[in-house]
């Protein structure tokens, strides 16, 4: 799959998303209770922002930590289509989930693209480390039939979500590496996510 078609596919699995709440004006004047409804509240970054790309002559990495706290910072393309496509496989994630011992995960959608023709991937390489603690993926839900195989022609890709041991740490630093492959570019987006976060929670 092209890296066009994927994003095509991601947007497809968009529908909407909810990250707010306001009164319901359809309330009757005499309800007790204030009924709600939600309406969609979006941010203004997009996921290249909230994305870790890592590369050598054979492969390329991106991982894209799947976490509210930063989809409620992106832009409604970008928050329906991650959202959606959790909502999509969640069956898939709390089985993973529960066969691993874990009710919380922490999630991640890692991608590996291939630059030459023939080229071998460990999917189970795909660490971080935060907080002095080395993570590894407790599970992976294939979103792709060539992730199984484990090989890649070029430009061809193959996409999965990651089960991590607990939420991660996305308002801390953390690196991310694959084999000999090690990013630490967290830190640099920690003041853009912020400035996003304290937009939006004053309403601006």
């Amino acid at each position: 799959m092209r890296r066009t078609s994927i994003a095509a596919a991601l947007f497809t699995l968009a529908a909407g998303c909810a990250h707010a709440q306001v009164p319901d004006s359809t309330a009757r004047p005499d309800s007790t209770a204030t009924d709600t409804v939600t309406v969609p509240v979006y941010g203004r970054l997009n996921q290249n922002d909230i994305a870790i790309r890592m590369r050598n002559d054979e492969i390329d990495l991106r991982f894209v930590p799947l976490d509210q706290r930063l989809t409620s910072l992106l832009s409604q393309d970008g928050a329906t289509a991650l959202d959606r496509l959790v909502d999509h496989h969640r069956a898939a994630i709390d089985s993973a989930g529960r066969d691993a011992g874990v009710t919380e995960p922490g999630l991640a959608l890692v991608t590996f693209y291939g630059l030459k023709d023939g080229v071998r991937f460990d999917p189970q390489l795909v660490t971080i480390t935060a907080r002095g603690r080395l993570l590894r993926p407790l599970a992976i839900v294939p979103l792709s039939p060539r992730f199984g195989g484990g090989q890649l022609d070029a430009r061809e890709s193959a996409m999965a979500i990651y089960l991590y041991e607990e939420l991660l740490p996305v308002w801390d630093p953390f690196t991310v590496s694959y084999g000999t492959l090690t990013s630490a570019d967290w830190s640099q987006r920690l003041p853009t996510l912020d400035r996003e976060r304290q937009r939006l929670q004053r309403g601006t």
